[in-house]
């Protein structure tokens, strides 16, 4: 039976984002790696229900400076090859859309989002997102949306927030996953706080406090649609 799911972070953060939350309480096995920290990725088994690749700090295409790059980029791609569900979130859906050849990095005004921004469907991104809805952020770089992959989502200030790949591929600029908690980790430690297009903490105290419901609530009825739930 396929019930384990590979957490492929980027960070020493406790795991109580909701990707780990929804794996217990749905029956799956959350198994982590930390690959920066010189964790292996072996192939995936018949135990493996798929992978979430977290957000992180590395520059996806400084893979000489970051070797762990590659292997985590191996791994996408046996996934991928493998039909098993990906699921990539800031960093992680900027190194799928280069692995599939797109273009990743800063924009040249160097703005950015922190805090709590509106994400809106495209027209083929309806079933994805319904309506739009409010969501964490944290990044300054985005990426162009792979040939073959379909554009799901976008914000007023980063046209490219999601893209699905054939069936079960998909990269999300945007931070469902994380949790009030979380996020205030981030004001403490994230160098975008400090960069254009930021919110101040007040904005971001109201936003996460008026928000935070609602993306868990879409975040969790996602991941449940991309992950099947264990028998």
């Amino acid at each position: 039976m396929r019930n384990e799911i590979i957490l492929v972070r980027h960070g020493d953060s406790p795991p109580d984002d909701r990707v780990h939350t929804f794996a217990h309480r749905w029956g799956f096995k959350p198994i982590e790696k930390f690959p920066f920290r010189g964790d292996t990725l072996e192939h995936p088994t018949e135990m493996t229900a798929g992978t979430v690749v977290f957000g992180g700090k590395y520059n996806v295409f400084e893979e000489k400076k970051h070797p762990f790059l590659i292997d985590e980029n191996d791994w996408i791609v046996e996934c991928m090859k493998l039909g098993l569900p990906v699921l990539g979130l800031c960093q992680g859906a900027q190194q799928i859309a280069r692995i599939l050849g797109a273009h990743v990095g800063p924009k040249p005004t160097g703005i950015q989002e922190f805090g709590y921004y509106e994400i809106r469907p495209t027209e083929q991104g309806r079933e994805f997102l319904p309506e739009p809805k409010y969501f964490c952020q944290a990044h300054y770089h985005t990426f162009d949306i792979p040939n073959g992959a379909v554009h799901l989502a976008e914000s007023d200030k980063f046209e490219n927030q999601a893209f699905c790949y054939k069936e079960n591929v998909y990269g999300l600029q945007f931070h469902p996953e994380c949790t009030i908690e979380g996020f205030r980790r981030w004001q403490e430690t994230a160098t975008e706080r400090e960069r254009p297009g930021a919110q101040t903490i007040d904005e971001q105290r109201r936003s996460m406090a008026e928000h935070d419901e609602t993306q868990a609530i879409w975040c969790y009825d996602f991941l449940g649609k991309l992950f099947k739930p264990a028998e």
